[in-house]
């Protein structure tokens, strides 16, 4: 028995960049947790925040976040923050068109390059990331620090 793996193609579908807390609030269901309209216009009114969503038929079905990170001796480059692709509006290429659409401003943007980081055993991500042209760099470890309550 073959069994054949069918791609639905996403026909309709539409990327903008945010530029009001009302877009962020009505795609909040892509996010962790709500949009707080404070924290929305604090990222929209920085100059190196990029906030791209994907619409199916006019509804929110992804999205995708950079900052733009720069430093004296390396210039500008696009730091990929978070990718989110609704649960039903997976495995059509959405996750892949949002990161070359976010690529594109970067590149418009005068960046010399884009880099996300990403969980080794997240195989959707992984996936999605090469299928948009991402090479592996390599493993890195990750340090935080935790500055609130």
């Amino acid at each position: 028995m073959t069994i054949r793996h069918v791609r639905t193609i996403v026909t309709a579908m539409d990327i903008r960049r945010a530029v009001t807390p009302a877009e962020l609030s009505a795609a909040e269901s892509l996010f962790d947790g709500p949009a707080r309209t404070e924290w929305s216009e604090r990222f929209l009114a920085a100059p190196g925040h990029v906030m791209l969503i994907a619409y199916v038929d006019g509804v929110p079905a992804g999205m995708v976040s950079g900052i733009e990170m720069s430093h004296p001796d390396k210039g500008t480059e696009m730091c990929l923050y978070e990718l989110s692709v609704d649960e039903g509006y997976r495995r059509r290429g959405i996750g892949r068109d949002l990161t070359l659409a976010l690529a594109e401003e970067a590149k418009a943007r005068g960046c010399y390059g884009m880099w996300v980081g990403v969980d080794t055993d997240n195989e959707a991500a992984l996936a999605t990331y090469t299928s948009a042209g991402a090479r592996d760099e390599g493993v890195f470890s990750m340090r935080g620090w935790p500055l609130a309550p």
